[in-house]
């Protein structure tokens, strides 16, 4: 064989080789430039993806309309975290979070607070917002509840008459100052005429207002549902009534990070702000008073 056809073949067999490879690298899956945007697109939305942060809060928060205007703002102001709130009484909301299923809660029962963060479950307690607890009943106010000179006054003149009450009976912040009030009167509230709901704050007006009876509830709850309700406030004033709000992040949950970015947050200026508006435009006056500065 001639040395010049030795070479000829060789390098022909090299260019066609060089041909296979070079197909190989443009094909292979995975290495074009569209499919390595992809995939950067991809990590890209998997980052941005808004983690979860459990929000366990009262019944009147919810009902009053409240967490309507709190939590897309909060959303908005940081888009990196989505809140799912659990309504329930104070009682329940801190049990959440004793057994880890909350990451942070805004409740209403200060010393009930004070012990969940003494005993390791909660980082720390802020003050958020107040307003009171009024009681409520019949247009006609049956017991005379009106004349009363204090809470417990007012209680006592509910028994005297033999008017039906009803509680909530589900160791919310509610019931939990309820209760202070009867013990203040040094009534024990038991009987027919004490009906506990076992119900949220909503739930419970209504049922007062289809029986015609007298109960004890928060004045926002009140005023965001009394177009429906047929039902006076017929007690308001004492000092025993206050209602402190304050929120708490949770110890070792989930999500512990969002947690401190909604305590930082609902105690800033701007969420401040929103809570003071709250209510005004519908009932031409607030809701609930910001006071996280008092913290």
């Amino acid at each position: 064989m001639k040395l010049e056809s030795v070479v000829c073949r060789t390098q022909k067999s090299t260019w066609i080789l060089c041909v296979v490879l070079m197909l190989g690298v443009i094909l292979a899956p995975g290495c074009t430039p569209t499919d390595d945007q992809s995939g950067a697109d991809t990590a890209t939305d998997a980052s941005t993806e808004p983690s979860k942060i459990v929000l366990a809060s009262t019944t009147s928060t919810e009902d009053s309309g409240l967490f309507d205007e709190l939590i897309p703002a909060f959303e908005a102001a940081h888009p990196e975290y989505q809140v799912e709130v659990i309504a329930v009484g104070t009682g329940a909301a801190l049990e959440l979070g004793r057994n880890g299923d909350a990451d942070v809660l805004l409740v209403h029962a200060k010393a009930s607070e004070e012990e969940f963060v003494a005993e390791g479950y909660g980082v720390e307690r802020r003050d958020v917002m107040y307003n009171d607890f009024i009681i409520v009943g019949p247009a006609d106010d049956p017991a005379a509840v009106t004349e009363a000179d204090s809470a417990a006054a007012a209680l006592e003149a509910i028994v005297n008459d033999g008017s039906e009450f009803v509680s909530r009976g589900d160791d919310s912040g509610t019931h939990k100052k309820e209760l202070a009030i009867w013990a203040d009167a040094e009534i024990d509230p038991t009987g027919d005429w004490y009906v506990e709901a076992g119900q949220g704050m909503g739930d419970v007006l209504t049922m007062t207002s289809e029986r015609g009876s007298y109960t004890m509830t928060d004045r926002a709850t009140f005023l965001s549902m009394q177009d429906v309700l047929e039902l006076e406030i017929a007690f308001e004033g004492d000092a025993i009534l206050f209602n402190q709000y304050g929120v708490l992040p949770v110890v070792d949950t989930a999500n512990t990070e969002g947690a401190e970015a909604f305590a930082d947050w609902i105690t800033s200026a701007d969420a401040q702000d929103l809570i003071g508006e709250f209510g005004i435009e519908k009932f031409g006056e607030p809701l609930f008073v910001p006071n996280a500065e008092a913290s």
